[in-house]
């Protein structure tokens, strides 16, 4: 087997949060073949996969992940071509969105306002439907997602079509069980003089309003239909409430984030706190975009 496969790694430095335990066993594939060896060896020994993409919006529990965790950020490659008056562009799963970023401010196209200042990679994009709070056009990732290629655990590659797929707010349904390697993508090649300033600008706006310099995973909550997550939050008085080393950001209260030395049990009771305070005080029930994974109690 050519692919490396290591155990006990810590996945803290694979999160963007900074926490989380041991993986008992943990990959880096940087190709197809190298993501086939990965699930034949794990069918093999019948452990169970876990597919960890950027790192961002995901809670790695302190007690680590059983079996094998594969971690896509490596697997990453974009290509671009122009046809029938659009931009096209295909990417591996484990493409930083910023490296999308780069190639639609290349073409001053609108999608670089929407991408900037995305965390993640072009996998997640698809699982969560990234989206931004602004009135931007794009607004939501798979605005723009033509397509997406599949591996199932038999190893086959799949293509499903956008109408194949159920898109929600903050969600995409549809491509499970499988694993995501492969995203298309397209936009008008309707250029914008003024994109490089706007992104600019925006990316100013986000310094100032969100706790960039702090290690957080975004957006904690979904936004219920007819609130503003991080308005109810900062209305129940719960900025800068902590438990341990997590804490709700004293600038943007639908982040929490890592002062130091948080556990993921930590970020957990903070999130299960603010959500009991909301739901008594507001009456509404927040629901987060984390994805928890490993041994949860």
């Amino acid at each position: 087997m050519s692919l490396k496969i290591s155990q006990n790694v810590n996945l803290a430095e694979y999160t963007s949060w900074l926490v989380g335990g041991n993986a008992d066993h943990f990959c880096l594939p940087e190709t197809l073949e190298d993501l086939k060896e990965a699930i034949t060896f794990a069918k093999a020994n019948n452990f169970a996969i876990t597919i960890l993409g950027g790192g961002t919006n995901v809670l790695v529990s302190d007690e680590g992940i059983a079996g094998l965790t594969i971690c896509l950020r490596r697997l990453s490659k974009i290509a671009t071509f122009e046809k029938d008056g659009k931009l096209h562009i295909e990417a591996l799963t484990g493409t930083a969105k910023s490296e999308l970023l780069k190639t639609f401010l290349k073409q001053k196209l609108a999608p670089a306002l929407f991408l900037a200042g995305l965390p993640g990679d072009v996998g997640g994009g698809v699982v969560m439907n990234a989206g931004v709070a602004e009135a931007f056009v794009p607004r939501e990732f798979m605005d723009f997602v033509d397509w997406i290629e599949v591996m199932t655990l038999d190893l086959e590659i799949i293509r499903l079509q956008k109408n194949q797929l159920n898109i929600k707010y903050r969600h995409t349904d549809g491509w499970q069980p499988h694993i995501i390697v492969n995203v298309g993508m397209s936009w008008p090649l309707e250029i914008d003089t003024t994109i490089l300033d706007r992104v600019r600008e925006a990316n100013k706006i986000r310094l100032t309003k969100q706790p960039l310099d702090m290690p957080s995973c975004g957006s904690v909550f979904k936004n219920p239909e007819g609130h503003k997550a991080a308005q109810l939050i900062d209305s129940t008085g719960l900025k800068g409430y902590r438990v341990g080393d997590a804490q709700v950001s004293l600038k943007h209260a639908n982040f929490i984030v890592n002062l130091d030395k948080a556990t993921a049990k930590n970020i957990s009771d903070v999130i299960a706190h603010v959500q009991k305070t909301v739901e008594k005080e507001k009456g509404v029930k927040l629901t987060t975009e984390v994805v928890r994974l490993g041994r949860w109690i």
